[in-house]
């Protein structure tokens, strides 16, 4: 028996051909539903950025890194003689005020505790005189009460409002009016032969000793510290301008060096212009600062040192000759009592401020430095050794019982105390007359050796700027 095998077809029949397979197709992704919102922008960049990616991309090339050079060329020029005319004004105008302003408000200052001290002195010794008082040490009161009257006018004038200066002047004008007031009285009752009079004068010197006088001094010594400010503010070397200077040179120097070794040309123009434009600010700054401080150095050592210690030696000798007078017008009424012992008070007084005059005298013998200087205050030295030995004597009479012939020995007119005051007075005002003169030639040096130099270092420095862009603006057109 025969079987047909499975899967094929029966004998006879024809066989189908083979049905082709497609290529399987890889699964794609499924696109994402669109939302409406676009892709955000690309970031632009900012205008520094792109300026210093120029920069950068000019600084490899030859004309980007000359005109580079020329721009910090001229920067740090410009900025040398800025610096240069701002720290020179400064100063000089320091400089000015230590000539102009503060030296003479501070011997304004000295002039109103003198007239005031000076005053209370006179208004002593016209007392004593009685109805025997000339009109010569009636004028010098007054002159001394007018003297005081002016120059606190003047203080106030130049003092700021509201300052403690302003403040100490507003008290000296109103308590000026008070003292001449009970020195009239005690001058009026005086003359009429009233003991209460002697009263009066010693609360008027009570007033003056205790009020006027400290304030005077107060505001003396204020006026003294600004004037040491204004020394402080124009004597400084000005570094900032000097470092910049040096800076600037060094930098002309290097640019120099390198146009030369990169074409073989000895100078260029402008560099050469604008390095000796900048060597003569520099040398004019050193030598101009150095000449202006020397002169106020001299100015300060020479002259304000010496007037304050002549100032504080004829203060001295104004309040020991009105202490002396009060001796004999309080005859006793006042005492201070030193340890065990009890003294007279003006009579001790007197002692204290002798010491003191002595101690000036000697400190402005040692700091005078030409005879002119020295002349008047060892005859002040001379007299007022002169002056002790006669109120020694005055004293002893004064003691003895013998009131009229101390008197007569202490304001009498000839070999009296009075006489060895007077020339006391006279000669430190000739010593102050001279150191004054002094200061002021010193001062005026220190302050004219800046004349010029802040609108003469801004010239100078734009002309050297303007050379450095000159000389590199001729490298540059060589590359055209």
């Amino acid at each position: 028996m025969t079987h047909t095998p499975n899967g094929t077809a029966p004998p006879g029949t024809a066989t189908p051909a083979p049905v082709p397979t497609l290529p399987a197709v890889p699964p794609q992704p499924v696109p994402a539903a669109p939302t409406g919102a676009a892709p955000p922008p690309r970031a632009r960049r900012t205008a520094f950025a792109e300026g210093v990616d120029r920069l950068r991309g000019a600084a490899t090339t030859e004309p980007g890194r000359l005109r580079a050079i020329g721009a910090v060329l001229a920067v740090l020029v410009v900025a040398f003689g800025a610096v240069t005319a701002w720290q020179t004004t400064d100063r000089a105008a320091a400089a000015d005020d230590v000539l102009t302003s503060s030296r003479p408000l501070s011997s304004d200052a000295a002039d109103i505790y003198r007239s005031l001290a000076d005053a209370n002195t006179a208004a002593a010794g016209n007392f004593l005189a009685g109805g025997q008082e000339t009109a010569a040490s009636r004028d010098r009161y007054e002159d001394d009460i007018r003297t005081a009257a002016a120059k606190l006018v003047n203080a106030a004038a130049n003092s700021d409002p509201g300052s403690p200066s302003a403040k100490t002047i507003t008290g000296l004008n109103r308590l000026l009016p008070e003292y001449k007031g009970l020195v009239e009285r005690a001058r009026t009752y005086n003359r009429q032969g009233y003991p209460v009079g002697g009263a009066y004068l010693r609360y008027a010197n009570e007033k003056m000793q205790q009020e006027m006088l400290p304030a005077a001094e107060d505001l003396y010594t204020r006026e003294n510290q600004r004037l040491r400010d204004d020394y402080a503010d124009a004597t400084p070397y000005p570094w900032p301008a000097l470092a910049l200077g040096v800076l600037a040179l060094a930098a002309l120097a290097w640019a120099m060096r390198r146009t030369y070794l990169r074409t073989h040309r000895v100078l260029n123009h402008g560099l050469v212009a604008a390095t000796a434009a900048t060597t003569v600010v520099l040398l004019w700054l050193t030598a101009g600062h150095t000449l202006a401080r020397s002169g106020l150095h001299d100015s300060y050592d020479h002259g304000v040192r010496s007037l304050d210690v002549l100032h504080d030696a004829r203060i001295a000798s104004l309040k020991a000759r009105g202490n002396e007078n009060l001796t004999l017008v309080a005859r006793g009424a006042e005492t201070t009592k030193v340890g065990d012992e009890t003294f007279d008070a003006y009579d001790h007084a007197f002692g204290r401020e002798m010491g003191a005059l002595a101690e000036g005298l000697a400190r402005a013998q040692r700091l005078a430095d030409d005879a002119g200087g020295a002349r008047p205050v060892s005859s002040a030295s001379g007299a007022m050794t002169e002056w002790r030995k006669r109120h020694a004597a005055a004293r002893e009479q004064d003691e003895n019982g013998n009131y009229q012939q101390a008197l007569d020995m202490v304001i009498g007119a000839k070999g009296a105390a009075g006489e060895c005051f007077d020339s006391v007075d006279e000669n430190l005002a000739t010593a102050l007359e001279h150191e004054e003169d002094e200061f002021e030639r010193a001062a005026g040096d220190g302050r004219d050796a800046l004349t010029g130099l802040p609108s003469g270092a801004a010239l100078l420095s734009v002309l050297g700027a303007a050379g450095a862009v000159l000389g590199i603006g001729r490298r540059l057109s060589e590359y055209r």
